[in-house]
């Protein structure tokens, strides 16, 4: 693994670099990027191709196709990164403290990340411009599916760093396609790399977790709820409900349980259930609901609960009210995305204060929970960590801080 130290080596150089680098020269590397991909699209398209061959995995097409309007997005992810002002440098808190000491609290680069990631090759882009844009070195090990996707998006990131005199270590793909190169990144790296943002299925999110000795910040799975209040419009709630569901099934902020009030179980849970079974979406409910259904539907079991689907599939609970709700994902949720749709106000501040997601939503479809959709530009991950950063990691929660403090020769008493 002697290769992957000295990536780790190269990091940890590019990063005192680009500490100095102007941030103009960060905007133009940008915009020189942006240039790039669009002016060899068909090229990007064409090693996409060579993936999609050699996927065995067809449950994971949808998040590894590059098309004109994945590059599009690509391309509009970057343009709303570059636009952000640099957020390394800022002044976030300023007091002067006993004894006439002037603190201030300042923003500051993290240093090396690591980013471990499956078959989504949009990540190389974000995750590169994100990084760069706040004058963070980044280390890419994304999965074999999406290798040489992956692979043009960051030699043709490293072009732009060449041309803008900036040390192209500041972003390396990990070409080894050997399982073990994750293994030795999360066990003997700490001496290079600061953090680690896992992205991914659950099999590769425990593991990291697990066995890592460097911070990691992800979530472990995207088990988001909605609740279904008994004082809610209809119409708004079979919108919500089925885009929630069934816009794409394969991301982490689609929605795997849907709880519903059981005061209206007859009225409006059987037009939505009917209308997500129209749509598609395979439904296991509870005994309470299955008699609207002649006992028809198939029945969600314990496991289901726990489930995290990625697909047209969703488990459907009754119950007795808010409290209930929120218990159920107190039990079963992953703290990553749940909403409540209510027009009162009473049940809607209790639900919204007492689960504890790091994204809460109230009348919302769950696919919002996106870095992109909240104007970060874009997001290295979502992590579902207590502490911070919660939630989508774009531009600012890439930053740490330290405190300035100055004086006139001041000394503790």
């Amino acid at each position: 693994m002697k290769k992957i130290i000295e990536i780790g080596k190269k990091s940890k150089t590019a990063f005192e670099s680009l500490k100095k680098v102007n941030h103009k020269k960060i905007n133009d590397t940008l915009e020189d990027y942006i240039k790039l991909i669009l002016a060899n699209k068909k090229k990007i398209m064409k090693e996409n191709a060579k993936d999609l061959k050699n996927l065995k995995r067809k449950n994971i097409l949808d998040r590894l196709i590059l098309d004109d309007k994945r590059i599009k997005g690509i391309v509009k992810s970057i343009k709303e990164i570059r636009k952000f002002p640099n957020p390394i440098g800022k002044t976030l808190e300023r007091w002067t403290g006993k004894n006439k000491l002037r603190i201030k609290k300042v923003t500051t680069p993290i240093g090396v990340i690591g980013i471990i990631y499956e078959s989504r090759p949009n990540v190389t882009a974000d995750v590169a411009a994100l990084c760069l844009k706040s004058s963070n070195c980044a280390i890419l090990k994304g999965g074999s599916e999406a290798f040489y996707s992956n692979k043009i998006l960051s030699n043709l990131f490293r072009k732009c760093l060449k041309k803008n005199r900036i040390d192209p270590n500041s972003l390396q793909f990990i070409e080894s396609r050997n399982r073990r190169v994750v293994d030795f990144l999360l066990s003997k790296m700490s001496n290079f790399v600061d953090v680690i943002v896992p992205r991914g299925g659950k099999g590769l999110v425990s593991k990291v977790q697990k066995y890592s000795n460097i911070h990691v910040i992800g979530h472990l799975e995207g088990l988001c709820h909605i609740y279904l209040d008994k004082e809610s419009n209809l119409n708004e709630a079979l919108r919500v409900i089925i885009n929630a569901k069934m816009r794409r099934t394969s991301i982490c902020g689609a929605l795997e349980t849907l709880l519903i009030n059981e005061k209206v179980l007859k009225t409006k849970g059987v037009e939505i259930i009917k209308s997500l079974i129209k749509n598609e979406c395979k439904v296991l409910v509870d005994k309470k609901i299955n008699k609207f259904f002649n006992n028809n539907l198939p029945l969600a079991r314990e496991k289901d609960w726990k489930t995290e689907y990625l697909d047209a599939k969703l488990s459907i609970k009754s119950v007795k009210n808010v409290q209930e709700a929120v218990n159920h994902i107190l039990k079963y949720g992953t703290m990553h995305t749940d909403c409540i749709i209510s027009n009162n106000k009473k049940n809607v501040d209790f639900f919204l204060s007492s689960v504890n997601s790091s994204i809460a939503m109230h009348n919302v479809s769950t696919q919002f929970a996106d870095g992109g959709e909240f104007g970060f530009g874009g997001e290295i991950g979502i992590s579902t960590n207590k502490l911070p950063p919660r939630g989508p990691v774009g531009l600012n929660q890439l930053t740490s801080y330290k405190y300035i403090v100055r004086g006139k020769g001041i000394i503790r008493p």
